[in-house]
């Protein structure tokens, strides 16, 4: 097993490399390894997935994630690679195991090495530790808490990076390390340590000039970044440079140096501290070498008078360029690794791409001009106004640029081919860079790549281009908040940001941290020094006037997304308005579908070509037919401006009832798929029903496109209630507790059905209210809050009653039967399931038939009648079945696991259990996962499996504490404290069993209440303690067997 964390995360067997799931797990695996071997406390997992703003699943999650990466290692013959302690878990892997293990230990021998002045093999070292990485640490992996240990382990890479360097400096190796220094430089320009070792390199390369140069460019930047001048080592390796100083070579030992001279050596600063130019310390009488003079530049070959050799078309960089490390880093890395492969004979291609407004064109200027040096021979820059009418194609383009390469404009050919003949014959020996923005499509670029791999080709564009052969495309993304906030600090000014950090983050914020709509907010600030940044922030607040605050000085967000606008087919412009019609905050193709009424086909494909035109952004999670899409604020706001001015009223609330409708379906096609039609109130909102293939594909397997669709369910609920469809949202609601009960979304649970309630109290839906308080009774008993669930069932059970429908009316008899169950009112709870099972069998709800069946079972399992509970179980499991309700199968097994069980019929009993946990494992259902857990520890204690007991109980106790599901998590306990009776452990099995009875006191469970009172005075009566033999402090009962229990 290796876990590789120096790049991209992942994990290999052998040479296989495995799936890790999506980014939640990755970020937990991510967090363990970064810390392996080592306990991580729950509270920092649940950090590094949600950051400060912890939903209430949060601990939840971090279980579901634990579990699924404990299944993927177990799979692979390491099913004890994650395992749980008191506060957390920890990560157990062997030496060698972890890739930044390996750059530890090869990175402390490469230290010791040149403490032992073994300099070669420290260098060795050094380039092994170096070698382990394969890019940016944990890579992709979004997390602030794992990319804040990324952000440490990257500077250790370049101190790493620094001291390898250095040392082969000492060694001789200058001319090999400019090249890695150069681009090192590029990365980190304030980065001193980095340019003292390239100006030495550079010296010792006989490359003086460009060693000043170095110097130069780095005054100017430390005084225009920092304010400050350089410090005393770069100063004094400067003047060390410019008098030739003897003590900058080599010493004898490493270098073939012409025949001494007499030193005249200059005069010493008296304090050098820097290790890199310590060689200056040695004694004055050295040889001097003659001073380095840099070899003569080689023009290029011209073929006609007055053809210049160093063309330079690049517009003037911008002096407060912000952010962008890691795509300025990969454009390097790309035209580097061109640079040094021999055998790469195509041109490099890079394209950026981004949204309107994002800094493409400033990125790839700034880009250029730190690439320059690379290209000595030349840059040439073309704008191709690509979305604009009047785009400028590559004829025109190439007249430039060979008037740029010193061809008269009476020796430019006429044919488009000639020109472009020309222009590679021209660039065929040389070092180029090709700079093109604003590129349409890959027609307009075609002809401008350069035909040998000498150059390279730079293009920004709005669209992918992906039909350009051999192209690396990199995505230009919004700001992060700090950058945002740098950015306005250098247009606006630092002190007048820094004295208002709160409104300065609103107005990012408000700016949707776009780089275009940030510099107009700053200029707007500069241009208004009375102006605060809060009033700014209160002018853009407005919606309705935003675009037109954000424009200054011909800069402008409106125009600038109108120009792909109006590029725009019909079509694709009509789904662009239409989208805004929906508060979702993502939307896939059924979504286009049902606003746009045509198929999903058509539909995907005209978000894609808004996808392509960066009017639209494609969210990471999801492919194919789930793939997932949402707009950023600025452009959605554009978008609503254009659905006001060219689409009536009629038509927006036509498409807005579609997608609810269509929404409905899916949802109810996927409560369908995990319960069947169980026990449900029948949505009376008119459906818009979808192809039967993409709804097999969307909602198979049915949890996790609920999962995926949560936020926007939630979303649809509350905008159906302020649009008066009362219907949609009380029936969205009702289906979407599938999610909410099986994933333990109980704000969001209880927030829909609020909203739900009052829309159809104000429609007078006295049915739709019914549904509601039903299902809030519901959530009641599942809280354990039980005089509050019988209220509001009482309450739906009246309304269903004026309305008629006894469906309802016998689903209130059920749910009242399971609270009379719950308190010991057992002949009160079979009468209400008699009741209940007359009418489902009277319906032919067969999924409803099922559940009562197995509940009145479990009353007479409960009253030790295991001939009644034989009967009623195998009936109740059949239609499950038949009915295709997993959830009622799993339930319906688990109760047959515990009727074996009663009957000591220990083996039959855990393959039914078994059974039943792979079923809610299949659904994704933890609260189900931990019932049957708990049952298969009890059947585990009886076989004398102790091991596999607490393997089992813990695994179970983690999923109840972590869905906060009591009821589970005081069955766990009490099965817990048998296991420790029957090891022999006395004093833990009294900590179990008191747990477990404060709980069943809590949620007032009376009859298991009574059986964990027996087994504690065992406990104690084992323990010698005579607490445990004293009646009036317990109500004793005979212990009986291994508590199964569930509901």
């Amino acid at each position: 097993m290796q876990i590789l964390i120096l790049g991209i995360l992942e994990v290999l067997f052998g040479e296989t490399q495995v799936e890790l799931g999506g980014q939640r797990q990755q970020i937990i695996l991510a967090t363990l390894a970064l810390e392996a071997n080592k306990v991580i406390r729950v509270t920092r997992l649940m950090e590094a997935l949600y950051g400060d703003d912890l939903p209430s699943t949060s601990r939840v999650q971090v279980q579901i994630c634990i579990s699924a990466l404990r299944r993927l290692f177990a799979a692979h013959g390491h099913p004890d690679a994650i395992v749980t302690r008191t506060q957390g878990y920890s990560l157990q892997i062997p030496d060698g195991a972890l890739d930044l293990h390996r750059y530890e230990e090869a990175l402390t021998q490469a230290r010791q090495l040149r403490e032992f002045r073994r300099l070669e093999e420290s260098a060795g070292q050094y380039r092994q530790a170096l070698a382990l990485w394969r890019g940016p640490a944990l890579d992709g992996v979004e997390s602030r808490v794992v990319q804040g240990a990324a952000e440490r382990l990257a500077e250790r890479r370049l101190t790493t990076t620094e001291e390898c360097i250095e040392l082969e400096l000492k060694l001789g190796r200058h001319r090999e390390v400019i090249d890695e220094l150069n681009a090192l430089v590029d990365e980190n320009p304030l980065r001193a340590r980095l340019r003292e070792h390239l100006m030495l390199a550079l010296y010792r390369s006989g490359r003086q000039p460009e060693a000043l140069d170095t110097y130069r460019v780095a005054r100017r930047l430390f005084i225009d970044e920092l304010g400050l001048e350089p410090g005393e080592e770069l100063r004094q390796l400067e003047h060390a440079i410019l008098t030739g100083d003897p003590r900058l070579a080599l010493p004898e030992s490493l270098t073939v140096a012409p025949p001494p001279v007499e030193p005249v050596p200059p005069p010493i600063p008296p304090v050098i501290t820097n290790p890199i130019v310590e060689e200056i310390r040695a004694p004055a009488a050295v040889p001097v070498p003659p001073v380095p003079v840099a070899p003569p530049i080689s023009a290029a070959p011209v073929s006609a008078p007055g053809i210049s050799p160093v063309p330079c078309l690049l517009p003037t960089d911008i002096a407060d360029f912000t952010g962008r490390n890691q795509q300025i880093e990969a454009i390097q890395a790309q035209f580097g690794l061109a640079a040094d492969d021999a055998s790469q004979f195509a041109v490099p291609v890079v394209v950026m791409a981004g949204k309107p407004g994002i800094g493409k064109t400033t990125l790839a200027v700034h880009a250029a001009h730190r690439l320059a040096a690379r290209y000595p021979d030349g840059q040439l820059f073309a704008d191709l106004h690509g979305r604009h009418a009047e785009q400028v194609g590559p004829m025109r383009v190439l007249e430039r640029f060979l008037r740029a390469l010193g061809v008269p404009g009476t020796d430019v050919p006429e044919l488009i081919e000639e020109r472009a003949e020309l222009y590679r014959t021209l660039l065929a020996d040389r070092r180029m860079l090709v700079v093109l923005d604003n590129a349409g499509d890959e027609r307009q670029v075609r002809p401008l790549v350069p035909g040998t791999s000498q150059s390279a080709v730079l293009i920004t564009s709005r669209s992918r281009l992906a039909g350009l052969p051999g192209a690396v495309h990199i995505d230009v993304d919004v700001f992060n908040p700090e950058q945002s906030t740098e950015l306005l600090s250098r247009i606006a000014g630092a002190e007048r940001i820094e004295a208002e950090p709160d409104s300065a983050a609103e107005l990012a914020e408000l700016c949707g941290h776009l780089p275009l709509a940030l510099r107009i907010a700053g200029a707007r600030l500069a241009a208004r020094p009375h102006w605060s940044v809060d009033h700014l922030v209160e002018r853009l607040e407005n919606e309705a006037r935003r675009l037109d605050e954000l424009k200054h000085s011909g800069m402008g967000i409106r125009a600038s997304i109108s120009l792909t606008y109006d590029h725009l087919e019909e079509d694709a412009r009509r789904l662009f308005r239409l989208l805004t019609v929906l508060d979702f905050p993502h939307f896939s193709g059924w979504v286009a579908a049902a606003l746009l009424d045509i198929g999903f086909a058509e539909a995907q494909d005209l978000l894609d070509d808004l996808a392509d035109a960066q009017l639209i952004e494609t969210s990471r999670d999801g492919r194919g037919v789930h793939a997932q899409y949402r707009f950023h604020d600025l452009i959605r706001v554009f978008a609503r401006e254009r659905l006001a001015a060219d689409d009536p009223v009629e038509e927006r609330d036509r498409a807005l009832e579609r997608a609810l409708g269509a929404l409905l379906f899916l949802a109810e096609e996927a409560r369908r798929g995990l319960y069947g039609n169980f026990l449900r109130v029948p949505a009376e909102a008119p459906l818009h029903p979808l192809p039967a293939r993409q709804v097999r594909q969307l909602v198979d397997p049915p949890l996790p496109w609920f999962e995926r669709e949560r936020l926007t369910i939630v979303a649809a609920v509350r905008q159906a209630a302020q649009a008066g469809l009362a219907a949609h949202s009380w029936s969205l609601a009702m289906t979407a507790v599938t999610l909410f009960e099986s994933r333990i979304y109980l704000s969001d649970w209880r927030e829909t059905h609020q909203i739900a309630l009052e829309a159809a109290r104000q429609a007078g839906d006295e049915r739709g209210q019914a549904a509601i308080l039903y299902s809030l009774g519901s959530l009641h008993i599942g809280e354990q809050r039980y005089p509050e669930a019988l209220r509001l069932l009482a309450a739906a059970d009246e309304l269903f009653l004026r309305a008629g429908d006894q469906q309802g009316r016998a689903m209130v008899s059920r749910y009242v039967g399971f609270i009379d169950r719950m308190t010991g009112r057992y002949a009160e709870a079979a009468e209400n399931y008699t009741r209940a099972l007359e009418t489902f069998r009277a319906g032919g709800d067969l999924v409803a038939v099922a559940y009562v069946l197995h509940s009145i079972a479990q009353i007479k399992l409960e009253q030790g009648d295991l001939d009644a509970a034989r009967t009623l179980l195998p009936e109740a499991l059949e239609y499950a079945r038949r009915s295709g309700s997993r959830r009622v199968e799993a339930q319906a097994l688990h109760r047959l696991g515990e009727t074996h069980l009663q009957a000591d019929e220990v083996k039959p009993a855990i393959e039914v259990l078994r059974q039943a946990l792979d079923v809610v494992r299949e659904l994704g259902d933890p609260v189900g996962q931990a019932y049957a857990l708990q049952g298969l520890g009890a059947a585990y204690l009886r076989a004398g499996a102790h091991e596999k007991a607490a393997d089992v109980l813990r695994e179970a106790m983690e999923l109840a504490v972590a869905s906060a599901e009591r009821m589970i998590e005081a069955r766990v306990s009490m099965v817990l404290g048998e296991l420790a009776m029957a090891v022999g452990n006395p004093p833990q099995a009294v900590v179990h069993l008191h747990r477990s009875l404060g709980l069943f006191r809590a949620i007032s469970v009376p009859q298991l209440e009574a059986r964990v009172l027996g087994l504690l005075s065992d406990a104690y009566t084992a323990a010698d303690n005579p607490v445990g033999r004293d009646p009036g402090s317990l109500s004793l009962e005979p212990p009986g067997k291994p508590a199964v229990f569930s509901s």
